[in-house]
């Protein structure tokens, strides 16, 4: 028995040395997400390193909270699914309750090109395993939400188990789920570039000194074309105006979405939140826009949920928050195409948050075992460099 134990002790020895030590950029929802599902693999030196003074410094803090598995591509729904599966069990493997909540996702139509795209989508996401998700005329798009006011409607989509999340409740419960597992959190660390020899990252050359890996993953968010090697990621500001806490609308409203111009608004802790995509320029700059972009989105809530007319807009509530873009808008998930040893978990395009449960498993099952669970190969970062970006809908 003694031999046996021992024998099985060595070969956990053998297992734990070769595992790499791993580094990560960004200790974001989706840093610390792979952080924690590589040290719950049983990887044991792993470090994170982020340019902030603590854990979501960056944009985790400023998302709004939706989640949807209403996508065009087969690969966002299969993330969307497995994150969803992972949301239910959260309170379960990791011990907080991360705010999933099923109240839908109706996406409305105003013209027959829009309702074209939804059908398309809509068809996809059946075939991906999302029976759930239906197509509605324009009489039940305003059953399901009674506060819309808009004789242009044609009609919609809609998804019960769509639905909302707390970003920050992910993160705290990844950040403090690693670091029970022995992952080590280094905050205020600015990554100036990287060392290559050869076709590898030797070190990362920080603010603190160059710091060794065997492995190396980029989860820097809109800052991940800012560390040394050229990733196709910009930072695009996004604003949220806020009202006063209000009982005018319930929080148990679906996120409502106008697909057609991106108009949509929802509910949260007692204010209703709208949003537009707007036109803001794309820079680091997260200065909340009240003069060209307020008045707009308030002339879209003001003919289309005239139930909040009278409802004022709370400046200091109001935020603006960053974006991570790649050029077709979609993640960019995998080995780096020239450096052996670089992971790229970048360009979420505003879903990060929603994927990050999935984005931290498939993240370290490349790593571990080269290889992932779910079909990510659309979503390769060589994809650019081969033309073969993906076409599908952005909002969609």
């Amino acid at each position: 028995m003694q031999d046996t134990q021992a024998f099985v002790e060595r070969q956990q020895e053998i297992f734990f040395a070769s595992m790499p030590s791993v580094v990560i950029v960004g200790a974001g929802v989706i840093g610390t997400s792979i952080a924690y599902h590589l040290a719950a693999r049983g990887v044991r030196d792993v470090v994170v390193l982020d340019r902030g003074n603590e854990p979501g410094a960056g944009s985790t803090p400023r998302a709004t909270g939706g989640f949807r598995a209403q996508f065009a591509t087969a690969a966002d729904i299969a993330l969307s699914l497995l994150s969803r599966e992972k949301l239910i069990r959260f309170s379960d493997e990791i011990g907080v309750d991360s705010g999933y909540r099923p109240y839908g996702y109706l996406f409305i139509a105003r013209s027959e090109q829009a309702m074209a795209q939804l059908r398309i989508a809509n068809e996809l996401q059946h075939a991906c395993g999302l029976p759930e998700a239906r197509v509605i005329d324009a009489d039940e798009v305003r059953r399901i939400n009674p506060a819309i006011v808009d004789d242009a409607i044609v009609g919609g989509t809609f998804c019960p188990t769509d639905g909302f999340i707390r970003a920050m409740k992910i993160l705290g419960g990844y950040f403090a789920a690693a670091q029970r597992l022995g992952v080590r959190f280094e905050f205020g660390v600015t990554v100036r570039g990287m060392r290559i020899e050869g076709d590898r990252i030797a070190a990362l050359e920080t603010s603190r000194g160059d710091v060794q890996g065997d492995v190396f993953i980029n989860a820097a968010g809109a800052w991940a074309g800012t560390l040394g090697v050229d990733i196709p990621v910009a930072p695009l500001r996004r604003q949220v105006a806020a009202t006063i806490e209000t009982d005018v609308l319930s929080d148990t409203m679906p996120m409502t979405v106008w697909a057609d111009d991106g108009f949509h608004f929802r509910v949260r802790d007692r204010r209703v939140l709208l949003l537009w995509p707007g036109s803001p320029p794309s820079s680091f700059d997260t200065t909340f826009d009240a003069e060209s972009w307020l008045p707009q989105v308030i002339a879209f809530t003001n003919a289309r949920v005239p139930r909040l007319r009278d409802v004022p807009i709370d400046p200091d509530a109001c935020w603006a928050g960053l974006y991570e873009m790649s050029p077709d808008h979609h993640a960019i998930l995998g080995r780096a195409p020239t450096i052996e040893n670089l992971y790229l978990a970048n360009g979420c395009s505003g879903h990060g948050v929603m994927h990050a449960p999935a984005i931290g498993q498939v993240l370290s099952e490349l790593v571990l075992d080269g290889r992932t669970s779910i079909d990510i190969h659309s979503l390769r970062p060589s994809r650019f460099a081969e033309g073969a970006g993906i076409e599908a809908s952005a909002l969609l």
